[in-house]
């Protein structure tokens, strides 16, 4: 992901516009204190500390100090960190602080490059060998990491080491290395298995190109065996493979996503007029397929389709209902071509505070392409959708916000679905299941949009937001209805509150009153009055996480419909709920019973 300047002043923000225009990225300026920003923030450690959550790279124009107190909390797997850098304000120093080998170091030289400044580079590899043997350059895999830091010890204390392998040739970013000497460290650069050690790095040149295709429901096992099959024929280590490639047919295959996961290679597709290009160059034509598909081969062209220098390595292997073939590129390759397989996030963002969001899906909104959805839910994420593309729909078309949503993912494109609370209670994750089931013949969606990958991210709901805020009203068994009857018959709506009243339930209402939906609630109140006191406890919760927050207790009998919006939750408490003013103020809860039990052990006791 591209990364984001944040500037925290005015003597900094002419550097941080200098680092953005020379990487295109965004500049993220803290309120009142820089002039002129992509998006503006207000709290500088909180802001970063969300954007380092969603493993977004951060170049910070400010103290070193300010990064790492701000991302403190949240270390703790180096290997999966982003990079973080400091720069000074007046662009002179250039510190990588976290995530070294994973773009810091080289971030850093880059930004000292166009700033004419000094990258404070302190890595030890990289400083004294001039290589990070544990981040090898595009088109390389590492096979064995672990033994990267045996090895760079060894290199460090005065140890060369011997290149060696078929491959030696292609791995010229070794060249800085120390010359060989007796007893020193072995790399081998080979695309063949070889045995590894705390003495010897397997470097893998990623020039291999696996092609496959198999029949709808092809047993994933099938599949699996025929590619080991290849590979083992082939005497090919799995890390040098580039990409797992196939019609977009299939993208949707279990057989074959789960050989792409199993091998650890991106999965890249391509249309079938496509791949019918590579027709030329294949062995094994055939009309059988083009008439089946539209293409005269799946698997040699896929494997053909990363480069046009390729050629057919292992032309295609058949099994019961699979194919595959494998090509070779004559140099490790650095490039995808085809496209992904389409990626929808449903992302539940909480309340709307940053601090109640996920990381993982800040993590997801920050991958996305295009954020769509409501747009005040869209503006909740403030500096987090700075520059993003965002597709806005009004109250109303949520059947259209999720078609659209799933249609571009259909695309191959990476989308963020953003709800309120958890998407999956009263939102959108429903909706795009229900579509994706439905199927173009009943106004669903096409097939495209039917073969994306979804996710769903939960977030904090606004019944918990309401609970965590008011105290403990939900520490007993409760439910969830939606007084709107769009959607839902006012007659199911009457039957589920009557069940909830008779069985003493917490209930949350959501979707409580609209301007023209102003009678259920009041209908609500008065059936709960059959069953349980009327000084039973009420919570009103507005706008909670936003600085219009607002709490207010009513008892059941005072619930007026009147001041109650589309914005509040209501939690009506159950028969044993209730409301205690204590040192912090008052505080809802409902027992679970354990003075109930406590009372029955001290009456035991006494027996």
């Amino acid at each position: 992901m591209p990364p984001v300047v944040v500037a925290l002043n005015r003597a900094g923000e002419p550097t941080a516009h200098r680092i953005a225009k020379a990487f295109g990225a965004p500049v993220h300026g803290r309120e009142g204190r820089v002039d002129r920003a992509d998006a503006y923030f207000p709290n500088a450690l909180t802001h970063v500390r969300d954007l380092f959550a969603a493993g977004l790279p951060v170049i910070g124009v400010c103290a070193a100090g300010i990064l790492v107190r701000a991302v403190a909390p949240l270390l703790a797997d180096k290997t999966a960190e982003p990079a973080l850098l400091a720069v000074s304000d007046d662009g002179a120093i250039v510190v990588p602080l976290l995530g070294g080998h994973r773009g810091a170091n080289r971030l850093a030289r880059e930004i000292a490059a166009a700033l004419g400044a000094t990258a404070a580079v302190t890595t030890a590899g990289d400083v004294a060998l001039g290589v990070a043997l544990d981040e090898p350059p595009a088109g390389w895999s590492l096979v064995n990491q672990s033994d990267a830091k045996p090895v760079m010890a060894a290199l460090l204390s005065g140890a060369g080491a011997e290149i060696i392998g078929d491959e030696a040739a292609q791995a010229d970013w070794l060249a800085a290395l120390p010359p060989a000497t007796p007893g020193g460290p072995n790399i081998v650069c080979t695309m063949q298995p070889v045995e590894t050690g705390p003495d010897t790095l397997h470097f893998a040149p990623k020039r291999a190109i696996l092609g496959v295709g198999c029949a709808r429901g092809c047993p994933p096992h099938e599949l699996a065996a025929l590619v080991q099959s290849v590979l083992d024929e082939a005497d090919l280590h799995p890390a040098a493979l580039h990409s797992v490639n196939t019609i977009d047919l299939k993208a949707d295959e279990p057989a074959i996503l789960q050989v792409a996961t199993g091998l650890g290679a991106p999965l890249r597709l391509f249309a079938a007029a496509e791949l019918e290009t590579l027709t030329p160059r294949l062995e094994n034509p055939s009309d059988v397929v083009f008439a089946e598909v539209g293409s005269h081969g799946v698997s040699e062209a896929a494997a053909l389709s990363q480069s046009p220098d390729s050629v057919l390595w292992f032309p295609k292997r058949k099994s019961a209902n699979a194919t595959c073939a494998l090509g070779l590129a004559p140099a490790p390759l650095t490039e995808l071509q085809g496209r992904a397989r389409g990626h929808l996030a449903i992302v539940g963002i909480g309340p709307g505070q940053s601090t109640w969001r996920t990381p993982e899906a800040s993590k997801l909104i920050a991958e996305a392409e295009e954020l769509v959805g409501y747009g005040l839910y869209i503006d909740l994420l403030g500096p987090l959708a700075a520059g993003k593309t965002r597709k806005v729909f009004p109250l109303g078309a949520e059947e259209d916000r999720c078609r659209y949503a799933l249609e571009e993912a259909g695309k191959g494109r990476r989308i963020a679905l953003i709800s309120s609370g958890d998407a999956g209670i009263y939102a959108m994750g429903a909706l795009v299941f229900e579509l994706m089931d439905r199927g173009p013949e009943a106004q669903g969606v096409s097939a495209a949009a039917r073969r994306v990958e979804v996710v769903s991210a939960p977030g904090i709901s606004a019944l918990q937001a309401a609970a965590a805020r008011s105290g403990a009203p939900l520490g007993h068994d409760f439910c969830a209805i939606s007084l709107s009857d769009l959607l839902t018959p006012r007659e199911h709506i009457v039957r589920r509150l009557h069940a909830a009243a008779a069985g003493d339930f917490v209930i949350a209402f959501y979707n409580p009153v609209s301007k023209r939906r102003r009678t259920l609630l009041a209908e609500a109140r008065d059936i709960l009055l059959g069953h349980r006191p009327p000084e039973t406890p009420v919570l009103l919760a507005s706008s909670l996480g936003r600085p219009e927050e607002e709490l207010r207790y009513r008892t059941l009998a005072e619930l007026e419909v009147d001041e109650v919006d589309m914005l509040t939750v209501v939690l009506v408490g159950s028969s044993n709920s209730r409301l205690a003013h204590l040192g912090e103020g008052p505080r809802m809860y409902t027992p679970r019973g354990y003075a109930r039990r406590i009372d029955g052990d001290l009456k035991g006791a006494r027996t």
